[in-house]
């Protein structure tokens, strides 16, 4: 429940997992079992998983499966699937029109486009029916040049060029008055299980004696990230905030304590563009921040440059680069893993 919250957590299954022990010790209300296909689509194997689909959804578990589940061979499957994912870049438009039809006779199947990495990819699926999508797209939507900056991003940037030079606290709360909600917001993050105080901060004042400049900082970073009327849709800030704290985490581990809070800020602002929707060169020039940072930020370079791909690596699955990046940075795999796993529970207790 602390990993994912409220939303379903998928994984991958082999046949044999299907009728495990391990399934009794976990709640089935939010996760959906990824069922892979039999080799060489045998027909007794399609039957002997056919037949263990049906407790496992009786149990309040649901099941996903691949496009490969669409054809006749499985027809025994589709009344338990509450999934279809496909892959976009390996399958045709025949392919996603014979998903579409499956789904409109199956009313509880929903459809899943993976990897999609373009607008024109995003709207060819959309169009075809499918439900859901994910994909490198929604982590680089196209940004517009000539847009301007809405006002909350601008009044949290404006705090942010307040702390960063240090500011008077009367100077930075004329600027928390223009809005009252994101002050509201901010004390609530400070306040959060995720950073863990053990006493509330109950005003900006209050938060700057206790934590100082410069974890103030960090926090304001989260919170442009959570700015309402933001460019990016949730699943960005998620993302953002998801990759900054996996990067504060790496950093702990191999730099200073300062460097890891700018790690974290490096993780938000790497999704700067995206969050404002203008190009990162003029998201930048918004706000004053240090060398190292704006290295990281265009061109992954410095001292945070490895630990952003790493971070980068982790979220699109390229293995390959984890490892090579994991090894120049002197951390093992499985630190790896545990972290991307504690970030995203952090994320979940922030409530985001």
């Amino acid at each position: 429940e602390n990993l994912f919250g409220e939303k379903l957590a998928f994984i991958n299954c082999v046949a044999e997992d299907l009728k495990a022990e391990h399934l009794d010790i976990v709640f089935p209300d939010r996760i959906v079992l990824e069922v892979p296909r039999i080799y060489g689509d045998d027909a007794v194997g399609i039957a002997e998983v056919a037949a263990a689909l049906k407790p496992l959804r009786e149990r309040g578990f649901q099941l996903a499966t691949g496009p490969f589940a669409a054809a006749s061979l499985y027809a025994a499957w589709l009344p338990f699937l509450s999934f279809l994912k496909a892959d976009v870049q390996s399958i045709s438009a025949n392919v996603a029109v014979a998903l579409q039809r499956k789904a409109e006779g199956h009313r509880n199947l929903r459809l899943v486009a993976e990897r999609v990495e373009t607008p024109e990819q995003f709207k060819t699926y959309f169009d075809a029916g499918f439900h859901y999508f994910q994909g490198y797209y929604f982590a680089r939507p196209q940004t517009i040049s000539a847009k301007v900056i809405n006002p909350a991003h601008a009044n949290v940037l404006q705090l942010m060029n307040l702390v960063m030079r240090q500011a008077e606290l009367s100077e930075i709360e004329l600027v928390l008055k223009r809005d009252p909600a994101l002050s509201f917001k901010l004390l609530r993050y400070i306040n959060s299980s995720g950073f863990g105080l053990m006493s509330e901060v109950t005003s900006f004042r209050h938060a700057a004696a206790i934590l100082g400049y410069k974890k103030l900082f960090r926090w304001l970073a989260l919170l442009l990230a959570t700015v309402p009327g933001s460019a990016a849709s949730p699943a960005i800030a998620r993302t953002a905030i998801t990759r900054a704290r996996m990067m504060e985490l790496l950093a702990k581990d191999t730099l200073s304590a300062e460097d890891a809070d700018n790690a974290f800020v490096v993780g938000i602002f790497s999704m700067l563009d995206v969050m404002l929707g203008v190009p990162m060169d003029k998201a930048l020039a918004e706000i004053t921040l240090s060398e190292p940072i704006v290295m990281a930020l265009k061109d992954d370079a410095g001292v945070f440059g490895s630990y952003l791909q790493l971070a980068r690596a982790v979220e699109q699955r390229d293995f390959d680069n984890l490892d090579f990046l994991s090894s120049a940075l002197g951390i093992q795999g499985w630190r790896v893993s545990s972290v991307h796993l504690a970030a995203l529970a952090w994320v979940e207790q922030l409530g985001i």
